[in-house]
């Protein structure tokens, strides 16, 4: 039976490769929180009023066009 001989704990599989992912997992996570604060200010100076309140129906899709966005 043969041995295993070819370990390494700095190779991709071992600590290497976990520092990596972690890396690039926060990354991601950096650039998502960022994009969502800028979406989020662009969002606020926008602010939306609605037409006409009495005119909301419960369930409807037409409730979407009595929004008006100020810009």
């Amino acid at each position: 039976m043969s041995e295993n001989t070819n370990r390494h704990i700095f190779s991709l599989n071992g600590i290497t490769g976990m520092l990596i992912a972690t890396v690039l997992l926060l990354s991601i996570l950096a650039v998502l929180t960022y994009l969502g604060i800028l979406e989020q200010q662009r969002v606020a100076d926008k602010p939306y009023t609605i037409e006409n309140p009495q005119a909301i129906k419960m369930i409807s899709k037409d409730n979407a066009n009595l929004k008006v966005v100020k810009e």
